[in-house]
């Protein structure tokens, strides 16, 4: 590769993704260590970085053009070194003039001195923060009113920060359109109303807890109090992606205030929400019709006038959701704590969710726990033109007949099965008969062997492991099974 023009090793340079790769050819020559230094604009750093403010300091003058850098401690113990502090910070902000995205995850030595550092940097468009237990509202308003130019702000396990200041002057005089707030026990759905005038601005939101909710009932809601000065009266006409879990609403209290003012969504995700309202989320799927992905995840409860233990949505809902949201390509359904001995506390009959998949163009459709379907209803979505994944989890009254109706679905070509334990070896034999699937994936089917799934498809996961329930359920993440081809 010597003797090529400057500009041809930066194209060359800029198709190589993988770090170990990039690595590799700055060895080659010293032009080539050159000229990939130049061009390396994003880091990944973590453990290794030891001593980490000197090692740090190094690659930000190996590396000038840098714009993005990733700091992650996760799994990291005192046999391996200090960790970065408040110093790190401080020669990242003065070192990489360029620096636009920002991730920093398990920093416990990073303090509200260290983030304020950040203020530096007046061209940091993007802020991660992943389990920060040393910074408070403090630090988070030093960045707030130094970055100027934040547009996207996550923070994920801050147990630190309580007071919401920060949020009040991104809201009033910031341009943040992504925004995220995860796991931080000190900020409720209630002080998100502080954001104010930032709503109108906000494209994607997120907002998780992660605790026993349910168990306690709503939280006191301070817009009762006639003098509070934040109230519900807030547009989000710009919001495209939207995801609320864990929390609970009661009418016009809280975060449900959004399920009204949004009509541009194109990404719905509702993770166990207590207190949907039926009547509200045909009101939205009506206003959305450029809706194209959603996920609900529903657990029944006291629902309708007349109290049925059900979930809180029933086949009107998906009804509105096929009449109104023609650009609607992917739906996970999946219902927890729902007996098997009695299908309607799922809310949503067969009929229901068959026809939604029907008159939509689905491409993919993950049901999970979906006690009311069978193998008519797998008869049903083998007729669906568009569908190309179809991943079912928990589903017990699926059997091998199922299977081989879905063979006949046109375009399908990825199928997963978790824990679906009617269907048997002979279902797989169905499947390899009709040559059809280019991707299967089998975790936890007790009654489907190794062998059965080799020649099911082109390429083939297979784990005869059971997951745990909140691993079933989309509670954390799933383990990686074993890879065969």
């Amino acid at each position: 590769m010597e003797g090529l023009s400057e500009p041809l090793l930066a194209e060359i340079i800029k198709r190589i993704t993988r770090t170990s790769d990039l690595n590799s050819l700055s060895l080659v020559s010293k032009q080539l260590y050159n000229a990939e230094a130049e061009e390396r604009g994003i880091i990944h750093v973590g453990c290794s970085l030891h001593p980490a403010t000197e090692v740090l300091s190094s690659l930000c003058f190996r590396f000038p053009n840098l714009w993005k850098v990733e700091i992650n401690y996760s799994g990291w113990t005192s046999k391996q070194g200090k960790q970065l502090d408040n110093q790190g910070i401080l020669v990242l902000s003065s070192q990489c003039p360029l620096l636009t995205d920002l991730t920093l995850s398990f920093c416990s030595y990073i303090n509200d001195t260290g983030i304020g550092y950040l203020a530096y940097c007046k061209k940091l468009i993007a802020l991660r923060l992943n389990f920060a237990p040393a910074i408070s509202s403090s630090g988070l308003l030093s960045v707030a009113v130094g970055c100027k130019s934040l547009s996207a702000f996550h923070l994920v396990d801050c147990m630190k920060v309580s007071s919401v200041e920060w949020l009040e002057y991104l809201g009033r005089a910031g341009s943040v359109v992504e925004l995220v707030v995860k796991d931080c026990k000190g900020i409720s759905q209630y002080d998100l109303l502080k954001f104010g005038p930032g709503w109108m601005k906000l494209e994607k939101f997120e907002f998780e807890i992660n605790d026993n909710y349910w168990l306690a009932g709503p939280p006191p809601d301070p817009s009762y109090d006639a003098h509070y000065l934040y109230k519900y009266d807030i547009y989000c006409e710009n919001l495209k992606d939207l995801r609320l879990a864990h929390i609970i609403t009661v009418p016009e209290i809280g975060l449900r205030f959004l399920l009204g003012n949004c009509k541009a969504l194109e990404k719905l995700c509702l993770d166990y929400v207590v207190g949907l309202d039926e009547s509200e989320m045909i009101a939205l799927f009506q206003n959305c019709s450029n809706l194209r992905s959603l996920s609900l995840r529903l657990m029944p409860l006291r629902c309708g006038p007349d109290m049925d233990f059900r979930t809180a949505l029933t086949d009107e809902s998906l009804k509105a959701l096929g009449l109104s949201c023609p650009m609607l390509e992917f739906v996970e359904l999946t219902f927890t704590f729902c007996s098997s001995s009695y299908p309607s506390e799922i809310g949503f009959t067969q009929e229901g969710m068959v026809t939604l998949v029907q008159s939509c163009p689905i491409r993919v459709l993950m049901l999970n726990g979906a006690n009311s379907l069978n193998d008519e209803g797998m008869k049903g979505l083998s007729s669906a033109q568009f569908l190309e994944t179809l991943e079912l989890v928990d589903c017990e009254r699926i059997t091998d007949a199922g299977m081989s109706f879905i063979t006949s679905t046109p375009s399908l070509s990825s199928l997963t099965l978790r824990q679906c334990n009617k269907v048997t070896d002979n279902g797989m034999a169905e499947l390899a008969r009709s040559q059809k699937l280019e991707s299967l994936t089998v975790v936890g089917c007790r009654r489907i062997s190794q062998k059965a799934v080799q020649g099911a498809a082109g390429l083939v996961h297979y784990s005869k492991e059971s997951e745990s329930f909140a691993n079933l359920k989309g509670m954390k993440k799933m383990e990686t099974s074993t890879l065969f081809r």
